[in-house]
């Protein structure tokens, strides 16, 4: 029996595990309308805004969008590979999947899917492609181009970090030139949005041993089938797009072109947007909110991008879930948040953020109790704990790791000394080795997707944070905690909701790494200027449907 699926809302992801009621969007002016109301079914993210209402002046197609970007260039385009910020961001508008998740709104919509997938079975679903669809370079996509886009993430030998998000793939097969088939392993209730992890290459073009030359020209200069086409890239300097005119999906570009300035210095990005060079910039500092308002519209949402701390457990006494549980409840996070990202950010009192739509409240909750974090201590056996907090060097990082370092010094017998790296140098040099105690650092998985099974694979999943990182990979409690995880992917709502709960149970208990706090995210933009511009909930910037006015 076939079953078939008339509107991506009712994919089983959104009925069953994600209990949120999604919008299929069918074109980028009409999703403008949507934004609204939109955002306040994915869980009202909290915010502070100017006020400003919403542009609604004709689009001139004939101009160029200019931003500000915080993030390095750090890795190249190739979406097998690509997990940079900046490199991540453009390529939202560079590829697509069969589905895509809108980048504010998290909301899926068939991009290259010409119709939702067809259920053939729970583990057999069959995907049609839009009609006419062409990559950057004219070529037609086809099934077989499907195919290999998903079978290249899925061959364990390219060691692609996506391939822990579709695990329940079992086969991918073209059944004609437009149709291709996904045999699953086990059913998976999110199978619709997760495809989205994997977005459409050229086969022509990208089937080539990794570190060959023509592999090395894709990763600079990749060709999509999204609405903007990559121009060129420079290194600490800026990005260039133009609008692709072949372009026949849902999302069309509404600029001539794009210009992305790589501003990593705060100040300067603030400056940019002062002057009116750029009409959009990412990752405001928080302590230029208030006066950047009188220039830009500015709002900070609430996202799932949070500060973790994450323990060396093989290391004595760290191998303690008490001494863990110690530090936790020694830090005074409200504080720390109030001080150094000015209240931006709302302490842990779960794995997930409040709002999101899988949040369940933890067991544990760690607001601050110095004595209770001396008791675990004593009650560990612990009378004297001298370590080295090592942490990333992004900005608001830095700024909040002394005021970690004054919470525990002042705990007696605790004493705690910091070292900021550059974050390739904290996991190469250091983590991997495991020559470390203690690191604070940020994450935001949520650039990938947004559903419960996702988010907490992203850490608990695999072997590279648990067992490489954390090295709590062989525990007891991480077998537990893999078990639950499995359960839970497969699960129905009511059974999803329960498995959840215990999976954040057990982490807030074992806290290997969990979540300090979940930040609040500030993107400003000139309002007069651009239409349909919305910050994102996850790091990055997003003109996906969005315009010039002036």
């Amino acid at each position: 029996m076939v079953r078939h699926m008339n509107n991506i809302k009712n994919l089983p992801l959104v009925n069953d595990a994600s209990r949120r009621n999604f919008l299929k969007l069918g074109g980028a002016m009409g999703l403008a309308a949507a934004f609204a109301g939109s955002l306040a079914a994915c869980g009202g993210p909290a915010a502070t805004t100017t006020g400003a209402t919403e542009n609604t002046s004709p689009i001139n197609k004939d101009l160029t969008i200019e931003a500000g970007i915080s993030y390095a260039l750090s890795t190249g385009f190739d979406p097998i590979s690509s997990s940079g910020a900046t490199p991540m961001a453009a390529n939202l508008h560079v590829f697509e999947g069969l589905i895509e998740l809108h980048p504010a709104t998290r909301e899926p919509y068939n991009a290259l899917a010409a119709a939702d997938p067809k259920m053939v079975s729970d583990t057999q679903y069959q995907v049609t492609l839009r009609d006419g669809a062409v990559f950057h370079d004219g070529s037609p996509v086809t099934a077989e181009d499907v195919v290999f886009s998903f079978t290249r993430v899925m061959d364990p030998a390219n060691k692609s970090l996506f391939s822990q998000f579709i695990p329940f793939i079992k086969e991918v097969k073209a059944l004609d030139a437009k149709t291709v088939e996904f045999t699953l392993k086990y059913a998976f209730p999110g199978f619709g949005p997760r495809i989205s992890v994997v977005k459409v290459v050229p086969k022509a073009l990208t089937n080539f041993p990794f570190g060959s030359d023509q592999l090395k020209s894709f990763d600079a200069k990749p060709v999509g089938t999204g609405p903007y086409k990559l121009i060129s890239a420079v290194k600490d300097d800026k990005i260039v797009f133009e609008a692709n005119q072949a372009y026949n999906g849902p999302m069309p570009a509404l600029a001539k072109g794009m210009t992305w300035l790589l501003l990593s210095d705060a100040a300067a990005r603030v400056t940019a947007m002062q002057s009116g060079r750029v009409q959009a910039i990412e990752d405001v500092p928080y302590l230029d909110m208030e006066g950047l308002k009188s220039a830009a519209t500015v709002e900070a949402v609430q996202s799932f991008g949070l500060l973790f701390m994450m323990f060396n457990c093989n290391a004595a006494p760290f191998n303690n879930k008490l001494v863990r549980q110690a530090l936790h409840y020694g830090l005074d996070k409200d504080s720390i948040i109030k001080k150094a990202l000015f209240g931006n950010a709302k302490p842990a009192s779960s794995y997930f953020h409040e709002g999101h739509p899988d949040y369940v409240k933890a067991k544990n909750v760690y607001g601050y109790d110095a004595k209770k974090a001396e008791d675990l201590l004593k009650e560990a056996g612990v009378t004297s704990l001298e370590f080295e907090l090592l942490t990333t060097d992004t900005a608001w990082v830095k700024d909040v790791a002394p005021l970690m370092l004054e919470s525990w010094n002042k705990i007696p017998g605790v004493k705690v000394t910091l070292k900021n790296l550059q974050s390739g140098a904290l996991y190469t040099d250091r983590v991997a080795k495991g020559d470390y105690k203690v690191v604070a650092a940020p994450g935001d998985p949520s650039v990938f997707g947004n559903d419960a099974d996702l988010l907490l694979s992203w850490f608990y999943a695999g072997d590279t944070w648990m067992k490489n990182r954390a090295f709590w990979g062989d525990t007891p409690e991480r077998a537990q905690l893999v078990d639950l995880m499995s359960k839970a992917g497969q699960a129905s709502k009511d059974d999803a909701k329960k498995l959840t709960g215990e999976i954040v149970d057990l982490v807030s208990e074992e806290v290997p790494l969990y979540p300090l706090f979940h930040r609040q995210l500030p993107s400003a933009w000139d309002a007069k200027k651009l239409s349909g511009f919305k910050p994102l909930p996850t790091t990055g910037v997003s003109f996906v449907g969005v315009g010039r006015t002036a």
